[in-house]
């Protein structure tokens, strides 16, 4: 009980950021405690722990505050050696961070532009990037995972592309993802979302996919 308390996550259900987090903290075996936050009504301790960007992830490690999923991979992954997600080699460690960045900063705005954007001409320009982004992701690919037989922290990042890129395609009929133009990746993702210490941090799947169709809905509704 004691170690469960010395970590606790800070996190809202069906988030692609905690779930980055829960992966990794899984996939090490480090016990944790869940703390849910609320979208709409932060607690205090959440403010007081990252008063910056004022949202989750936050993990807190004897009452010292991590924040952004990516920092909190590297920090989980300097802490607890077992299960290493980042490489040993300097040159691939940054080649690691270069590419969840990249995530972060092309692929994920990418979707959300092909997606949500009101304007419709935003949206084509962005359903191109995504195919961009999608194709230099999948040429990145060479193995089994993005670091050869074993998850590292590039596909941690990129559960948002495994799980819920094809929801959001589903939720707005769209065709960013086909497994006949993204045949690695869409192997990748079975692979992925399948590890056992991956599949128990999704959420279940009605939810998001319920979400996104009343965000669409609303998008049609404001035309």
């Amino acid at each position: 009980m004691a170690e469960k308390q010395e970590v606790r996550l800070f996190g809202i259900v069906g988030s692609p950021e905690t779930t980055r987090v829960e992966i990794a903290l899984k996939l090490k075996g480090v016990a944790y405690e869940y703390v849910h936050e609320s979208p709409t009504n932060k607690s205090d301790l959440l403010l007081k722990y990252n008063p910056v960007y004022k949202k989750v992830p936050v993990l807190a490690h004897h009452e010292k505050p991590v924040c952004d999923s990516l920092v909190i991979l590297e920090y989980v992954d300097e802490t607890w050696k077992a299960c290493p997600i980042l490489p040993s080699d300097p040159y691939q460690r940054a080649l690691a961070r270069f590419w969840s960045k990249f995530i972060d900063d092309k692929v994920i705005p990418a979707i959300f532009k092909a997606s949500l954007n009101p304007n419709e001409k935003e949206r084509e320009k962005g359903k191109e990037e995504v195919s961009e982004a999608l194709q230099i992701m999948e040429n990145e690919l060479r193995g089994k995972f993005f670091h050869g037989d074993s998850i590292g922290i590039v596909d941690i990042a990129a559960v948002y592309v495994a799980f819920w890129l094809p929801i959001i395609q589903e939720a707005g009929g769209l065709q960013l993802f086909t497994a006949d133009k993204f045949p690695k990746l869409e192997k990748w993702t079975h692979e992925f979302l399948n590890l056992p210490y991956v599949k128990p941090t999704l959420p279940p799947r009605e939810k998001p996919l319920a979400y996104y169709k009343n965000l669409f809905h609303s998008l049609a509704s404001s035309k």
